[in-house]
């Protein structure tokens, strides 16, 4: 356990599973309080309850406006102010049976995948800045998910998903330039290829192996690698990066 974090609250979005799980765990290891937050109640609940006394589950859509603000009501009600909000939820629609071009993609699935990406973690952005304007605390700490698709394009995931990933970039550098108002900083992540159930979804056995060739590391990564980037982005030795996307890919991806 960290002494710095103990007993500070952490808001996991995503995090019933993946790298959510992944993160959620980590941060309790470091002595955060943990708000696991997922639309799925199940999932969250089984995370909240393997991570121990002291942390709790939260059912909430957090591509919902009235959703959100719910859910960092109830959290700082049961827990106290969120230092660290880390947002994981996202996804992409696309599957190995469906994978349209951009002229085949429909505006429901453009729209769709608009608020699973960015458009949560706006709202949940937007939250944490009007939470902490009324109530400050100590050390602020935001990192949203992008990904590796948001530098080269959707590839397996779809146009859609490559577009509002990049946009979630572009909303982390927005909310850096004004996070020391508040006494925090923004950063974001863009991992790679991760073994997690997401990406069985979208691409078939042979094609994930075939990723992690690719990868001069030899493999795609692990759900702890990333939730490890995420601790390191939430923690006192992290005070000066702000405004930086820090890719997570094993170099399957160099800028």
């Amino acid at each position: 356990m960290t002494a710095e974090n103990h007993g500070r609250v952490a808001l996991v979005t995503g995090a019933a599973g993946g790298i959510g799980r992944a993160t959620s765990a980590r941060l309790a290891v470091d002595g955060w309080r943990v708000a696991v937050a997922d639309i799925d109640a199940a999932g969250a609940d089984r995370v909240a309850a393997s991570l121990g006394p002291g942390h709790r589950a939260y059912t909430a859509d957090v591509g919902d406006e009235a959703a959100v603000a719910r859910l960092f009501a109830s959290v700082e009600a049961d827990l106290g102010p969120v230092a660290a909000l880390v947002c994981h939820a996202g996804g992409t629609f696309h599957t190995p049976e469906h994978h349209p071009a951009i002229a085949d993609t429909s505006l429901d699935e453009w729209v769709n995948t608009e608020a699973l990406n960015s458009r949560s973690a706006f709202l949940c952005v937007r939250e944490y800045f009007r939470a902490r304007a009324r109530q400050p605390v100590a050390d602020g700490r935001i990192v949203l998910t992008a990904s590796q698709a948001a530098h080269q394009g959707g590839g397996p995931t779809g146009v859609a998903y490559g577009a509002f990933k990049a946009a979630v970039i572009g909303l982390m550098k927005s909310a850096a330039s004004e996070a020391g108002r508040i006494g925090a900083t923004c950063n974001a992540i863009a991992p790679g290829a991760v073994d997690t159930p997401a990406l069985s979804i979208t691409n078939p056995p042979p094609v994930i192996a075939a990723m992690g060739r690719r990868v001069p590391v030899g493999r795609i990564a692990r759900p702890d690698e990333i939730a490890a980037t995420v601790a390191f982005l939430v923690s006192p030795g992290a005070s000066y990066i702000n405004g930086t996307t820090i890719d997570v890919n094993g170099g399957g991806l160099m800028r």
